[in-house]
């Protein structure tokens, strides 16, 4: 029994059972020997359970056809009806307990293709591809260890229809790498071989296997040939061929002049020819000026009687047509001509801080060589030159020369910086469609190179924006605004700068008014011309003609019903802010008429300009003479009221004192020095009576003015009284 124990278990267990056996000895001397052939067969059997063991019957490595059975047989040993679990990659497909009367649980997507045997083997029914895995069993048992082994199943097909291709369509030389790649109809590939001519092809810098695939990195016209690949499993074996050409070229193009020289005259004949090496052979054309010549054939370009118009660059144009690369040379066929005109110069300012003083003289071939031996005798271009500075006052008015060399012919042109000048600012005034009034200033100063301009409110910088507008020259600032206001309480300022210098000037702008006006009648005085002008600096976006005296006559002569009175201004004609010259027709020449012009800022009226009056020479007026008429008596009565004040004062006095005051003869006096002298009216004209003699009725005199036909009132009368 001893002997049968060290069978089946290691030396660890053999130890154990040999102290229970020692143990039973000991108790079979204290009971019978059948206590002690029990408790011998007990630990006998306590020992073999102390650990579950399982093993593959068979290789662990597996290969199977697709379709076939195939099971992964295991034995166990160390305890019985072990539970079985069996996992694929970890995952747990199925499982049951050794002799169970339950039928094995199996994952239910695996159902038709797994069996789990009745010794915990696992037997897979007509085996899809997609069974190859790695698989563990499992087998547990309460009170022991976990004991497990793992198997690889690979599922194989025969090998068939095997081809070859080439990614990309195309092996280029140059490209970064072309792949053949291998496909099939069916097929589980367990090893692939490559052969290049006959050659077996391994991992290398140049050629890489991979799976399904072999690269050939940098290829090359020498990777031109036979490729085959071989490829195996343990139940089939195939092989396909593929001849592959690295297409290549154009190479660098190779182009000849005949005869070779530096430069040809108008009338020399030529011809150009370009050849490259590729495959397949590439073909050439000439290109020039951006268009293809259809002269050249096979490569080759013949020019005869060139002219000055056939100079420049030649462009030799090679295609591979299958690959569709292209590569291009070009040459340069000199042909001399003179540049055209004359060279010009010019002065720019560079952030307002520098001078670039630029001198060109395009065209010609060769172009001509540019220089500012006054300013760098070392700087020169070719056809065009800028030469940029730092500004100083040395440069101002200076006159500098640009020297242009050409081998046909030498030229010169001049070109002065100067600093901005005095300048008056131009103000024009609009109104927008949205009813605003848009005042615009222009300040521009000559100055080389041009003076940029600068505006400020109220020493405050103006940005461009929804009130003030920038044009993109900076010589014109538009206000926009509704109310007149807005514009009239701000002083402005701009200021024109280059390099050299600056000039400033403020704007203060002034509400709607008339600086000067006249009025010129024709000869037979039936038109008048009115003119007007407006200060510099004053808003205005419209004007008001106005009219005081007779209606005027239509064209038939006969007199036009205007409303309004006759006897005081009436708008007749609307102007706008641009105007400054209006004509009035069919004017009465027996009739006097009297003119004015109201400028306007949109609603906001200026003062009217002087009154114009044509027409015959007049007397007083019946309102004049109605004026006087009641003008005389109400002075008179004005006399009597304070003769009557001043009585009733003096009395008042000389009641409180109760004596009798007398005025100072020097009164009389004083009172007589103040009288005028009394000097006769002439007669009025107009069949007017003169006026009473009112000094007679007064010691003071009263005043009229002679002038015709203004009236006067007359001053106030001093009048002395003695009592």
């Amino acid at each position: 029994m001893f002997g049968l124990v060290g069978l089946s278990f290691n030396l660890s267990l053999l130890v154990i059972s040999d102290s229970a056996k020692m143990t039973c000895l000991r108790d079979f001397e204290r009971f019978k020997d059948a206590l002690f052939l029990f408790c011998v067969l007990s630990f006998t059997f306590q020992g073999v359970s102390c650990e579950l063991v399982v093993s593959p019957v068979g290789p662990s490595h597996v290969n199977a056809l697709a379709g076939s059975n195939v099971t992964l047989s295991v034995s166990f040993s160390g305890a019985p009806d072990p539970v079985v679990t069996w996992f694929k990659e970890g995952l747990p497909v199925g499982t049951w307990t050794i002799n169970s009367t339950s039928p094995p649980d199996i994952d239910e997507n695996r159902k038709d293709v797994l069996r789990i045997e009745k010794n915990g083997s696992l037997t897979f029914v007509n085996v899809p591809l997609k069974f190859t895995s790695n698989y563990t069993v499992e087998l547990t048992k309460s009170g022991l260890e976990k004991t497990f082994t793992t198997f690889s199943l690979h599922i194989f097909e025969y090998i068939q229809g095997v081809t070859l291709s080439i990614q990309p369509d195309f092996a280029k030389e140059g490209i970064d790498m072309f792949t053949l790649q291998y496909s099939m109809q069916q097929g589980v590939v367990e090893q692939q071989i490559w052969h290049f001519n006959d050659t077996k092809l391994t991992n290398s810098s140049h050629h890489l296997v991979v799976e399904r695939s072999l690269v050939i990195l940098k290829p090359n016209r020498g990777d031109t040939g036979r490729y085959a690949v071989v490829l195996m499993n343990p139940f089939s074996r195939a092989t396909a061929h593929k001849n592959v050409t690295i297409l290549y070229g154009p190479d660098e193009p190779i182009i000849e002049v005949h005869p070779a020289k530096s430069f040809y005259v108008a009338g020399d004949s030529l011809s150009l020819s370009c050849q490259a090496e590729g495959f397949p052979q590439p073909s050439a054309e000439w290109g020039f000026d951006g268009h293809i010549l259809s002269d050249a054939h096979d490569g080759v370009l013949n020019l005869t009687d060139v002219q000055t118009s056939q100079g420049g660059v030649y462009t030799c144009m090679l295609l591979n047509e299958l690959t569709e690369e292209k590569r291009e040379k070009n040459v340069t066929v000199n042909i001399y001509e003179k540049p055209l005109g004359s060279p010009s110069c010019s002065v720019l300012s560079v952030n307002n801080l520098d001078l670039q003083y630029q001198c060109e003289w395009t065209g010609g071939t060769p172009q001509a060589q540019l220089s500012f031996p006054a300013l760098n005798n070392t700087v020169r271009g070719a056809g065009k030159l800028r030469l940029t500075i730092s500004a100083s006052s040395d440069l101002n008015e200076k006159t500098v020369t640009c020297m242009a060399d050409h081998p046909i012919e030498q030229s010169t042109c001049n070109i002065t910086a100067s600093s901005p000048v005095e300048f008056l600012p131009a103000l024009r005034t609009s109104v927008d469609p949205d009813g605003k009034i848009a005042v615009t200033i222009q300040c521009v100063s000559e100055a080389s190179p041009q003076a940029v301009v600068s505006w400020s409110k109220d020493s405050e910088a103006v940005a461009s924006g929804a009130i003030y507008q920038i044009s993109n020259d900076t010589t014109q600032m538009k206000i926009r605004g509704y109310n007149i206001s807005s514009f009239i309480f701000h002083n402005y300022t701009c200021t024109c700068g280059n390099p050299l210098g600056s000039k400033r000037r403020h704007i203060q702008l002034q509400g709607p008014s008339i600086s000067d006006s006249s009025l010129f009648p024709n000869q037979d005085r039936t038109i008048i011309t009115l003119t007007w002008e407006v200060p510099p600096t004053s808003v205005v976006t419209g004007f008001d003609i106005q009219m005081k005296g007779p209606n005027l006559l239509n064209k038939n002569g006969n007199i036009t019903l205007n409303k309004g009175s006759s006897q005081v201004y009436r708008t007749i004609r609307q102007k706008p802010g641009s105007a400054r010259s209006i004509d009035i027709f069919m004017l009465d020449p027996k009739l006097t008429y009297r003119f004015r012009i109201i400028p306007k800022a949109r609603f906001a009226e200026g003062e009217p300009s002087e009154i114009h009056r044509i027409g015959p020479g007049e007397g007083l007026s019946g309102p004049a003479i109605a004026g006087i008429a009641a003008g005389i008596p109400c002075s008179i009565l004005a006399l009597l009221l304070l003769c009557g004040l001043i009585y009733l004062i003096i009395y008042c006095k000389s009641s409180k004192s109760h004596q009798t005051r007398y005025p100072v003869a020097r009164a009389v006096e004083k009172a007589k020095t103040v009288q005028p002298d009394i000097t006769p009216h002439n007669r009025l004209t107009g069949g007017l009576k003169l006026s009473p003699d009112y000094n007679r009725l007064h010691q003071a005199p009263s005043e009229r003015s002679v002038s015709l036909p203004t009236f006067v009132p007359p001053p106030p009368v001093r009048v002395a009284t003695t009592v």
